[in-house]
């Protein structure tokens, strides 16, 4: 690495404070912060030990003291911040959804292209060492021609009626809650892992409650989705997801069935994975043991049997987002071309719905791009 690199932070929240540890873990320095308003600002400042607190997005991103910008924003927000950060030819790290359209997602993809300017997006499940060992063992051919491809993200945070958040507005949040907000994960972990891509989706979105938190505002988007999915390589998948069921934290699961073997993995235990076959089972353990992956090895920072978690995979996000930001060209580092993926995915689930009917995800080929951004203050 060369000169450490300054990050701006746009928002104050938890997000934020993940941002923030991983940047510092990377060896780069958080330079300054702007939340919703002055209040929110300095507590996220002080918080968060953050020297310099901006008066609005704009004066952040136009900063020289800023060269790398953090977008931790309500999703709504997102299209006219992150392409001002495009606009001012700095490197930009932009939370998921990175718009809240496929449209808008492909206006930021192709604004970034033009200019050259590095991008990321936090897809940092794919930075545990278990997952690019299993995508090294599938690459391998260990699990044959995979055949079922099936899964599910469950957490319970707003399993409660009067559990609310912004997530819930379609206006802060977007048209899609739970696919947009977590399905997109399992879906980006998928392909990435098995090389497979969804090309078309028949899908069932569920909302539980009408109004949450005694707010007379409609919830406006789901907390459930039940998704049915093909892929290019002529596998048939499932995925259940929700942001309702109790006892679940953060529940990412998959099982990749294939003529071979079968692969599974679970989030809530990172550090293991299961290998299925007729004769015999086991478990890989992190941590170098029975690792062949040389990007599994890479990422194994402790011993067996010291445990590695969601944070360690951000920061290993983090370092290669900023070695992308000084020339590097990391592999497997997700960038705005993955958050437009994500968009389409979520636009082709949501008509899927609409229709009750099966929908072609388009390709970055066909899809429309629209010019230009709002103007951000």
């Amino acid at each position: 690495m060369s000169t450490p690199l300054r990050a701006g932070i746009v928002g104050g929240g938890f997000m934020a404070e993940v941002h923030a540890r991983a940047v510092r873990a990377a060896g780069h320095e958080v330079r300054g912060i702007v939340s919703s308003s002055a209040a929110s600002t300095d507590r996220a400042a002080e918080r968060l030990r953050i020297p310099i607190r901006f008066a609005s997005p704009g004066e952040l991103i136009e900063s020289d003291q800023v060269d790398v910008v953090h977008i931790c924003t309500p999703n709504n927000l997102h299209l006219a911040q992150a392409g001002a950060v495009i606009e001012a030819a700095k490197a930009v790290v932009c939370e998921k959804p990175l718009a809240t359209t496929a449209a808008d997602a492909r206006s930021l993809y192709d604004a970034a292209d033009r200019a050259q300017v590095t991008t990321a997006v936090p897809f940092v499940y794919r930075y545990y060492p278990a997952i690019h060992e299993i995508r090294e063992r599938i690459t391998a051919g260990d699990a044959g021609e995979l055949l079922l491809i099936h899964g599910s993200y469950l957490q319970d945070w707003l399993a409660a009626r009067t559990a609310t958040n912004w997530r819930v507005s379609s206006q802060d949040g977007g048209p899609s809650r739970a696919f947009a907000d977590i399905g997109v994960h399992w879906c980006d972990l998928m392909e990435f892992v098995t090389g497979h891509r969804i090309t078309r989706v028949s899908a069932r979105l569920i909302t539980s409650y009408s109004r949450r938190g005694g707010s007379d505002r409609p919830v406006g988007n789901e907390d459930a989705s039940l998704v049915m999915f093909e892929t290019d390589r002529g596998a048939a998948g499932s995925l259940t997801l929700s942001q309702i069921s109790h006892g679940r934290k953060n529940r990412l699961w998959f099982s990749f069935d294939g003529t071979e073997g079968s692969y599974e993995f679970n989030q809530e235990d990172p550090n293991s994975f299961w290998i299925g076959g007729l004769d015999r089972n086991s478990t890989i353990i992190s941590g170098n043991t029975g690792m062949r992956s040389a990007d599994s090895q890479r990422l194994s920072l402790l011993p067996a049997g010291h445990p590695q978690g969601y944070q360690d995979a951000f920061n290993a996000f983090m370092s290669d987002a900023y070695d992308a930001a000084q020339g590097a060209s990391p592999s497997g580092l997700p960038t705005f071309a993955d958050g437009y993926r994500a968009a389409s995915l979520t636009d082709a689930v949501i008509q899927s719905s609409v229709t009750e009917k099966w929908v072609t995800v388009p390709s970055p080929d066909t899809a429309p791009s629209p010019a230009g951004f709002a103007h951000i203050p």
